[in-house]
Order: structure tokens, then sequence, then C-alpha cells
């Protein structure tokens, strides 16, 4: 491995350098992106649970100790409880739009190294053919093994940013399309949490309280 790199020219080290930066997001992303830490079953039933039986200040304590984004969005549905239901969605939107937004750092970084990489790879291979070409200025082409040295780091180099670009690629549509998931389901308990606390409607209590009378 140390003689390709060192076959490879200068440019290997950028090259090394994103497929170094670009492991490093893939864990960190598919650590932070498990759907047991965003959207914990367990943190969802019991606030429901909670908000059916009237324990508005319980809920909101619950929530407060849960860290997982789904329990931020339903503490801002909690706080606004008692609203009406645009006042409530609106609270809760302004927090869904923060959470997805940290959901999504770093993927960028991803698409990023799956495009430089392979401009690196093409740039060593240019390099590579000019070091061939001269040679063969110099020397002519009667002795190949003097050309070796800039074909060799053509293809090196090529193979390199191909190698890492392509499991970056990869890597970056999975992870969009884990974040479209996870922003989806967040929705979806946003949505279901905005009707369980929002006002009740004035023609409710009116009736409700014409039956009383």
């Amino acid at each position: 491995m140390y003689e390709y790199l060192v076959k490879g020219g200068v440019l290997m080290i950028p090259i090394a350098a994103c497929s170094v930066v670009g492991l490093a997001v893939f864990f960190e992303r598919a650590w932070t992106l498990r759907a047991s830490r965003n959207v914990p079953r367990e943190v969802v039933r019991r606030a429901e649970d909670l908000v059916r039986r009237g324990q508005i200040e319980e809920a909101l304590a619950f929530c407060r100790r849960s860290r997982s984004p789904v329990a931020r969005i339903l503490l801002a549905a909690l706080k606004n409880a008692g609203l009406e239901r645009d006042a409530v969605k609106e609270a809760v939107q302004e927090v869904g739009r923060r959470e997805a937004a940290h959901l999504e750092r770093y993927v960028g970084v991803l698409g990023t190294v799956a495009n430089v990489s392979p401009l690196l790879g093409l740039l060593g291979t240019v390099s590579g053919m000019i070091k061939a070409f001269t040679v063969i200025s110099v020397e002519g082409v009667g002795n190949p093994a003097s050309l070796a040295g800039g074909i060799s780091e053509a293809l090196i180099t090529t193979a390199a940013g191909l190698t890492v670009a392509i499991p970056a690629f990869v890597a970056y549509r999975y992870f969009l399309s884990r974040v479209d998931r996870l922003v989806l389901e967040l929705e979806q308990h946003a949505i279901h949490f905005v009707d369980l606390v929002k006002q009740p409607p004035v023609r409710d209590e009116a009736r409700a309280a014409g039956q009383r009378a």
C-alpha cells in the first residue's frame, strides 16, 4: 500500500485525506441517524399517554429529560398546549426545521468528497501523462522503463480517486434517504401531537356548556 502511495505522487495525499474525512463522517452519521436515537417509540408513547390523561406538566418534564429530536418537537407542542392549532403547528414547525437541519449536518461533506476525489484523481492522471510526455520529448520512446513512472502515477491516482469517490457517493445518497425518512416520521408524530394539545373548537365548548345548562 505504501508503495502505491509513493508511486501515485503528491496528489495521493489529498485523496487519502478525503478518504479519512469520508470515513469519519460515515461512522458519525451512522451512529447519529439511528431511528432509536432520533424517534424513540417509548418517548412518543409515554408523552401521548400523559397528555391524554391531562398531565401536561408531567409530559413537559418527561420531554425535557429526553434528548431526542422527537422529544424536543413534542416539547414545543406542549409549551403551546391549549392554543389554536395554527399557533401550535407553527411552533412545532420551527423546532422541526432546526431538527431537520441538525440531521442533515455533515451529510453534504460526503457529497463533497464524492465530487472532489475523482477530480483529484483526474488531476493526477494529467500530471502523470505530462511527466510521461516530458520523458518522451527528452529521451524518445526507445526506453519504455523511463515512461513507467508517469504512467503509473496517472493510473494509480485515477484508481485511488474512484476508490474513494464511489463509496462516498453511495453513503451520501443513503444518508440523504435516511434523513428524509426520519424527517417524515418526525412530521407524522408532530402533526398527531398538535391535534392532541390544540385548543378545542369554540363550537364544542359552546355545545358542552349548553348540555351542562
